[in-house]
């Protein structure tokens, strides 16, 4: 790259800072936009974005769902959590997908709509992740990225179009390496021996990212600072979890509970979040699932004793109850700081939670009954005008797949159904 010019706006989104094995992607800069409509409804700007995020041990509906509706709703505990982004997302209730039954079966339906998980004969449909990627995956170098944050397995929210299940990647570390590091298996052995020591991917392309810098607009050297230093803080935040692996536990008094995860459940969570913020701030991928199980977890929260799939079963035990709203307010903790992370990226007057839409919800409405009516749905960003609270009739409601198919919409695709839809969601209008 010459230093005395600025990048071409012919060059891609998707070149790379280089340093010995290893590759940083860039984030969206205005130098490097191709002129002309790009697809997934950015219009030659920055991109629109598709998160889905499924909690499998469903949610305690009294302290999600609100009272009242429309914008001036009281809102619930776990809500509170969401305070300031309240302007920013929606919170359905009354939505499930048609004939999606089956308890715990349902997980792998949450994208897909697919009928009677539980038979014996079900196959999958294709989830609507898969649909966003065969139409924006050509635009990036990850099609579609699904993400798991699970004790054990490799379950996704991703399926193929003849149904086949996607596998999702568990370690925050090895998706990390798939994003920056490069080169033969010696040169990436190095890197990540020295990562482990404390130094940044960012040390080893330092000179190349001073080239760039010299030939980039204020705008867009803020941008790139802006990115480095998210790169540098996801890097700590691994290092610290790595950390406390190493540190000799103190043994135990009493027999060990189920099967441990490698890494504490909320710090998975939360680095997980942050790798979904870089993989969409570098243009990497536009589409991203994230499938969330605690279900034999006994995740560190205060006052928690149990695993989580217990704690669902609390046979309206006050004691289980406030186990569990313990361990659900904490997610949404996690998931107020992932819109926040989202919120502090601008990109040309906008930020990436305005341009991604973000997808929060269940496939059970009452795990204590395995229920799998009115899902708790939540959906914030993505440049919709968010109405606040939409109810729905639970009997004579719209489908889930609605709101799907007013999503695929929004990302600039031409679709009109999708699973169970009917069409589009009554209610949910697009910001001007």
């Amino acid at each position: 790259m010459n230093p005395s010019r600025p990048p071409s706006a012919a060059a891609s989104r998707r070149s790379f800072l280089r340093g010995a094995g290893v590759a940083v992607s860039l984030p969206w800069l205005e130098a490097l936009a191709r002129p002309g409509t790009a697809r997934g409804g950015s219009g030659g700007g920055p991109p629109r974005r598709l998160l889905a995020i499924e909690t499998t041990m469903g949610l305690l509906p009294q302290f999600f769902f609100p009272r009242g509706t429309g914008r001036d709703y009281e809102p619930s505990a776990y809500l509170d959590r969401l305070a300031a982004f309240r302007d920013r997302f929606t919170v359905f209730s009354g939505l499930a997908h048609p004939l999606v039954d089956g308890g715990h079966a349902a997980d792998i339906c949450f994208l897909t709509g697919a009928p009677h998980p539980a038979s014996g004969s079900f196959r999958n449909t294709i989830s609507l992740d898969q649909v966003a990627a065969e139409s924006l995956g050509g635009e990036t170098r990850i099609a579609a990225l699904p993400l798991t944050v699970a004790a054990q397995g490799t379950a996704s929210l991703s399926f193929t179009r003849s149904g086949a299940a996607i596998p999702g990647e568990r370690s925050p570390a090895r998706l990390y390496r798939r994003m920056f590091l490069q080169g033969d298996a010696r040169e990436t052995a190095e890197r990540i021996a020295t990562l482990q020591s404390g130094r940044s991917v960012l040390d080893f392309v330092a000179f190349s990212a001073k080239r760039l810098d010299r030939g980039l607009g204020a705008a867009d050297r803020a941008r790139l600072d802006q990115y480095f230093t998210s790169v540098r803080e996801v890097e700590e935040q691994m290092q610290k979890a790595e950390m406390w692996e190493r540190r000799r536990r103190p043994k135990p008094k009493l027999p060990p509970p189920p099967e441990q995860p490698e890494q504490e459940f909320f710090t998975l969570l939360r680095l997980m979040g942050q790798m979904v913020r870089l993989a969409f701030e570098t243009d990497s991928t536009r589409v991203a699932t994230l499938f969330v199980n605690p279900a034999v977890w006994v995740p560190r929260a205060p006052g928690v004793a149990h695993e989580t799939h217990s704690l669902t079963h609390h046979g309206n035990r006050p004691e289980m109850i406030g186990e569990l709203k313990t361990l659900e307010e904490a997610q949404f903790a996690a998931l107020a700081e992932l819109l926040a992370a989202l919120d502090g990226v601008s990109e040309q007057g906008e930020t990436l939670l305005d341009r991604t839409m973000v997808l929060y919800g269940s496939c059970m409405g009452n795990a204590n009954s395995h229920s799998n009516a009115n899902l708790p749905i939540l959906l914030a960003g993505g440049g919709f005008r968010h109405a606040g609270h939409l109810a729905f009739d639970p009997v004579d409601h719209p489908p889930l797949a609605n709101l799907y198919v007013s999503m695929l919409q929004r990302l600039g695709i031409e679709a009109d159904r999708f699973a169970s839809s009917t069409g589009t969601l009554t209610g949910l209008e697009l910001a001007t």
